[in-house]
């Protein structure tokens, strides 16, 4: 999904400063936790790294096991049938921090056995016409047909689930 692309995207600055949830109310789905990994553009495999910290919000790190990992709180969003994961990207394993206020980024996400696919929200195609977390949720509810809200599938598997005894990458 993204590997290389987040390193981009928060070298970059991320997508959104607004977020959709300031209060989580939604427990992290628990199959989402783990290690999971996607075959790289150089060929190494890429890992996303999800870990619980609380019922309602979980850490990803991506790429995990990198010197350029980026660390998101992440909480769900949901609205009518939608569900969104919320990135709140906050820093890096090089101890770089934001630089503005766009550390938002939404993910819609598909998981089927061990399979994970995500989808990023495409900041091209889906921008609120306020600067509120009710204008982007509108404007995140306009796009839902049109198949360029989101950016490329990102396609992991799953390579270690919660309390396995390998070693991370």
């Amino acid at each position: 999904w993204f590997m290389l692309g987040l390193t981009v995207l928060w070298l970059a600055g991320c997508d959104y400063e607004t977020p959709l949830v300031t209060d989580p109310a939604l427990d992290i789905d628990r199959a989402l936790v783990g290690l999971w990994s996607k075959p790289g553009a150089s060929g190494a495999a890429e890992h996303l790294l999800v870990l619980p910290l609380d019922p309602r919000e979980a850490l990803v790190v991506y790429p995990a096991g990198s010197p350029d990992a980026m660390f998101a709180r992440a909480t769900l969003w949901r609205r009518d049938d939608l569900t969104l994961m919320q990135l709140n990207w906050f820093g890096t394993a090089r101890a770089a921090l934001p630089k503005d206020r766009r550390t938002f980024q939404f993910a819609a996400f598909d998981l089927a056995g061990d399979t994970l696919t995500v989808r990023l929200l495409n900041r091209d195609a889906v921008k609120p016409a306020e600067a509120s977390a009710d204008g982007l949720a509108q404007a995140i509810r306009a796009g839902r047909g049109n198949p360029a809200s989101y950016r490329d599938a990102m396609v992991f598997t799953r390579r270690q689930a919660p309390g396995a005894e390998r070693d991370a990458p």
